[in-house]
């Protein structure tokens, strides 16, 4: 076997690989032994068709697909690994020559990974992320506790008010005539939820339990029922119940309930600090992430679209993955929401693009940088992993591979070329121009 290797535009590279005709010949054997099982022909026992009347009856070429995947899996593999190539795309192949008794002759068509040119990356202006904890945030946490804590009362003594949730019963009539689907009995609605269409759940509010009340609303245009699209309609309502959430008072037997603290002072000083320590995380990885922005502007880089085809491929595989874990396939994802994977694909394109590029200017800051990886920062990553696996960190250790090591090390090294140019980017107030 031997290749030649033409550099393309825009990062690509052409393999042409040749193999000699006595392998040419051995593959079409292989491929013969592979099917012959199957090969039935009359005055011969199944199996035992001779290969060259196989080839009279079907044509000399009947083996060439089987014997060409098997050749080009073998010749490809040993080609990349001759040619020492950093590949970073799936191959585009082309057949060019094959013919018993002659060379098999293939093309492969790659991307190889982009070589980058770093601008600025030390010393880039990031916007100054607000990190300050506000009176209202504190009591908007306050209420969604209390809201979890609410417990559903009964009134009767009062008119339906927002928020309210009612049993009601109804009938809806379009030019006087009832239609389908438009009758309900003892059903739960919330007022102020939109549940229902237009204005109804408003035209509630002020109504009593056990009047009858009716209520004119207009069908959207793009209504799902056909016959009901942009008509008025005249709903017969009655109300059943009415019932409201109960929330808990917000005093020193409420914060013991809810929290490991006494006081309603306590607490709040406790949810102040949960805010501010979400708001510094969340600041922290918005620096970064705006660090690696700058960086990826300032540096030059020609990303081939074959590498990003493959990164959105992957993408797309870890999404399935995703979908499935919750018990859902991709099937149904695009049948829930009328997408198809060619969509799917053509929308994760620019987040692909965007992981490629942080990933190679990272990748060039670590090695001007001459960022290095500690043992005992690789000790304690595959902790982590162990940790998160729930594995024993010896047993985590015997299934990794070198590879799946230096990729481990890679990424430690990724996070710190992302650390140091967030640790030296200049915070700007986003307010300032």
């Amino acid at each position: 076997m031997s290749s030649q290797i033409e550099n393309l535009e825009k990062n690509m590279v052409k393999l042409t690989i040749t193999v000699e005709a006595d392998e040419v010949e051995k593959a079409i054997e292989r491929a013969y032994q592979k099917q012959k099982s199957k090969i039935s022909v009359p005055g011969f026992r199944k199996g035992k068709v001779p290969r060259k009347m196989v080839e009279k009856m079907y044509g000399a070429g009947v083996f060439y697909e089987d014997a060409a995947n098997d050749m080009i899996q073998t010749a490809y593999t040993k080609a990349v690994e001759e040619s020492e190539l950093d590949i970073v795309s799936r191959p585009k192949i082309d057949v060019t020559q094959l013919e018993a008794g002659k060379e098999f002759i293939f093309t492969a068509e790659v991307a190889v990974k982009p070589a980058v040119e770093l601008g600025e990356y030390l010393g880039v202006e990031v916007p100054k992320a607000d990190v300050e904890v506000t009176e209202d945030e504190i009591n908007a946490e306050i209420d969604r506790e209390r809201e979890q804590n609410s417990r559903i009362v009964t009134v009767e003594d009062r008119a339906v008010e927002d928020k309210d949730m009612v049993t009601i019963d109804f009938e809806g009539f379009v030019d006087g005539v009832a239609f389908e689907g438009g009758k309900g009995t003892d059903y739960p609605l919330t007022i102020g939820s939109h549940s229902f269409i237009d204005t109804f759940e408003d035209q509630l509010i002020g109504k009593n339990i056990g009047e009858e009340t009716e209520v004119n609303v207009t069908f959207p245009e793009e209504y799902h029922a056909e016959e009901l699209k942009g008509k008025p309609a005249t709903f017969k309502v009655t109300i059943k119940k009415i019932q409201k959430k109960e929330l808990p008072e917000l005093n020193d037997e409420f914060a013991g309930e809810v929290s490991e603290f006494e006081t309603v002072d306590e607490y709040k000083n406790s949810i102040k600090q949960n805010i501010s320590d979400r708001k510094q995380n969340e600041a922290k990885s918005a620096k970064q992430d705006a660090a690696i922005e700058k960086a990826i502007e300032n540096a030059t880089m020609e990303i081939p679209e074959a590498m990003v085809d493959l990164q959105v491929e992957q993408m797309a595989q870890d999404f399935a993955r995703r979908l499935s874990s919750q018990g859902l396939s991709v099937e149904q994802y695009f049948a829930y929401t009328g997408m198809d994977a060619a969509q799917l694909q053509e929308q994760m394109k620019p987040q692909a693009l965007k992981r490629i590029q942080s990933s190679l200017v990272l990748e060039a800051i670590v090695a001007k940088e001459n960022i290095e990886v500690s043992d005992d920062e690789m000790k304690k990553e595959v902790e982590d992993m162990a940790k998160a696996y729930e594995m024993e960190v010896e047993k985590l250790e015997e299934y990794l591979s070198e590879a799946d090591k230096d990729n481990i090390k890679k990424d430690i090294q990724n996070r710190k070329a992302a650390e140091l140019i967030a640790d030296k980017a200049v915070e700007v107030a986003q307010d300032a121009e």
